[in-house]
């Protein structure tokens, strides 16, 4: 499968970041390195595994923001008075959590909540893309600077 993916290089790196920053458990680093070991130039591998994944991160974001009502009612089981707390609290602080948005377990989440809370289109934009975009660029830098 390695073999197929890192032949496809960029279109597999994009699908494979899209995926990764659903609500499926996949990673898409090893295809980033991969390619960067395959010689690849590090600035398109990064700019392509962080559309994707962003892409991806606006996925669940409009699950949550379009599905939310269930979600909150049916799935979180929130009721008003929770809603109305959750809100003030991520509105103050939480919504800076979204620069998390890249990490393990807990990224794809924070996104499908920012969509719940209707956290605004600019702010998760910008939060999840500079997130995303930080993790890439660093898991490049340290892949390059460890073949030197």
């Amino acid at each position: 499968m390695h073999d197929w993916l890192t032949s496809y290089g960029y279109g597999s790196l994009f699908l494979l970041s899209f995926l990764a920053s659903t609500l499926i458990p996949l990673g898409s680093e090893w295809l980033l390195i991969a390619m960067l070991l395959a010689k690849y130039d590090p600035v398109p591998v990064v700019a392509v595994a962080t559309v994707g994944n962003y892409l991806g991160a606006l996925t669940s974001y409009a699950i949550g923001l379009y599905g939310g009502e269930f979600l909150r009612v049916k799935v979180l089981r929130m009721d008003e008075r929770a809603t109305q707390r959750a809100e003030r609290i991520y509105g103050k602080f939480g919504s800076y959590s979204l620069l998390l948005s890249w990490l393990p377990v807990v990224g794809d989440p924070l996104c499908l909540v920012g969509g719940v809370l209707r956290i605004g289109f600019l702010r998760f934009s910008v939060l999840v893309f500079a997130g995303k975009l930080a993790r890439y660029a660093a898991v490049a830098w340290l892949t390059v600077q460890t073949v030197r």
